[in-house]
């Protein structure tokens, strides 16, 4: 079964690789140099196919509400998105939903 801290990992990487594409999206469009964007196109898409991947499966195990599954999710399509979610998900005690936390 995938941790949490995978996730975290992941997320981080994917925000990283996101970014980095479109750094190498600009430079592609500036300088026409494709090979930033021949790189990192892959690289940033398995690392978003990985993250939501295991999202999906990790939530239940987490006590993720659906509100906080699909924020979670909307986290991989924003630019610095995964960087919230992985600060997010350090501060949140583990395994614990709203309901519980409230108790």
């Amino acid at each position: 079964m995938t941790s949490l801290r995978t996730f975290r990992y992941v997320a981080l990487a994917e925000a990283t690789s996101f970014l980095a594409l479109m750094v190498a999206a600009v430079i592609k469009r500036t300088s026409d140099n494709e090979v930033g964007v021949q790189i990192l196109g892959p690289i940033h898409g398995a690392l978003f196919v990985a993250y939501v991947i295991i999202a999906l499966s990790i939530r239940t195990a987490n006590a993720w509400t659906p509100r906080e599954t699909v924020l979670i999710l909307i986290g991989a399509v924003l630019p610095f998105g995964g960087y919230v979610v992985d600060w997010w998900l350090a501060r949140r005690p583990q395994g614990s939903s709203p309901q519980q936390q409230s108790s």
